[in-house]
This record gives structure tokens, C-alpha cells and sequence, in this order.
């Protein structure tokens, strides 16, 4: 939703803007194949009922339909990351890592697949126009897994504990699926703190790469 939400400001921003995606895991101690479902996982998480587990997941259900997402909470897969966020490192290099993110994003909780699992991390591959044999030779390997772990390691540096967070310029952050407004304030904010301010409103020496050029009076 948060990634959503950005990509609907940054619409309204009339400014260049690069986004960069970051590694994080919520659970590196995950399994690959998990038996529980989200509902299960949460009750035994927080030591609730699976009714309140399932009442507490509806408002981000409704939030992402508000958003034009289609969450299918009820058959999400659960999994270990790691593989895919190499798969996502890797897209990176071939200049495809935002197609790769919003795949697989729409894989885990839309389409319900199984985004641990090393076919499944293929096709999703192949489909965003990956060569499936790199991304077999990639997974079968640790290929991309410092690429991760140092994603990784910067978010401990800035005491990121949970996903969605914005670093903006290194400088302002946002954390959670904020509104849309919320980004637009924020992009006008640190825009119009890059944007130059003319100190004087006279004429003086202008060098460029033909030389000088004297004002004359």
C-alpha cells in the first residue's frame, strides 16, 4: 500500500523523482515452507484468537482495496524472503527491479503463490522478462546474498524495525503506509529545500567553459 500510495504523489509532482528499492526481512528466521496460515501465525504471534487475528487484518484489506489493491489474506503463503529479495538484487543489475517488486508483491498477496519456492521465484522471473536460466544458475547459487545482507545492515544503521518506511534524501523519513497527501507534502518539502535561492539581482561574472564574461555597465 505504502508503494502505492507514493506512486499515486509522485503523479502529482512535477519533478524528477528515483526510487530505490531496499532489502528488508521481517523474519529472517523464517522457514521456507511454513504450515500455518497468516491467522494461525498471528494468534500464535500475539497470543490472540483467530477471529481477532482476522478482525485486525481487515482494515489493511479495506486500505488496500481503497488503494486499488487486491489483498487475499485468507490464502497468503508464508515463507522465507531471502530468495527473493537476491531475485530482486539481481533484477536490479538487468535494470528490471521495479518490475521484479511489484511481481512479486503481487504474487505474495494477491495470487497467493509460493514466492520462497524456487520455481515459482522463476516464473515470476521470466515473466518480467528475466532470462530463466541466469535466474536458475542465480538461485541455485548465494549469488546476491551480500547485496541483501548490506541492504539489510543499513536498515539496522537507521534503526528501521518495520516495513513500509520512506528515506527521502538520506534526510526525512516515513514510516508505514502513510496517505497519499502525506508524500506529496513531504516530496514539496525536501524539493523546494534543493531548489537553488538567488542572493543578488545583479548581473556579475559568468564563467562556463568558453571563458568569462565581463558585464558591462
Amino acid at each position: 500500500m505504502g508503494k502505492r500510495h507514493l506512486e499515486d504523489a509522485i503523479k502529482q509532482i512535477d519533478h524528477p523523482i528515483e526510487v530505490t528499492y531496499r532489502c528488508f526481512e521481517l523474519d529472517p528466521t523464517a522457514d521456507r515452507d511454513i504450515k500455518d496460515n497468516m491467522y494461525e501465525k498471528l494468534s500464535k504471534k500475539y497470543g490472540m484468537s483467530i477471529e481477532q487475528a482476522k478482525a485486525n487484518t481487515r482494515n489493511m484489506v479495506q486500505m488496500a482495496g481503497n488503494a486499488g489493491l487486491e489483498f487475499n489474506l485468507d490464502t497468503v503463503i508464508l515463507t522465507n524472503t531471502f530468495d527473493a529479495h537476491r531475485l530482486t538484487m539481481f533484477a536490479k543489475t538487468k535494470g528490471l527491479m521495479k518490475e521484479m517488486t511489484e511481481r512479486l508483491l503481487r504474487a505474495y498477496f494477491t495470487d497467493s503463490k509460493h514466492i520462497g519456492d524456487y520455481e515459482t521465484l522463476t516464473e515470476l522471473a521470466a515473466e518480467v522478462g528475466l532470462d530463466r536460466e541466469e535466474v536458475e544458475k542465480l538461485l541455485a547459487s548465494d549469488d546476491m546474498a551480500d547485496a541483501v545482507r548490506a541492504d539489510e545492515q543499513a536498515a539496522q544503521q537507521y534503526r528501521i524495525t518495520g516495513v513500509p518506511f520512506f528515506l527521502i534524501n538520506k534526510k526525512y523519513a516515513l514510516n508505514g503506509a502513510q496517505p497519499t497527501e502525506m508524500f506529496v507534502k513531504a516530496l514539496q518539502k525536501v524539493i523546494a529545500e534543493d531548489e537553488v535561492t538567488v542572493l543578488n539581482n545583479q548581473d556579475g561574472v559568468i564563467c562556463d567553459e568558453n571563458g568569462c564574461e565581463i558585464p558591462k555597465k
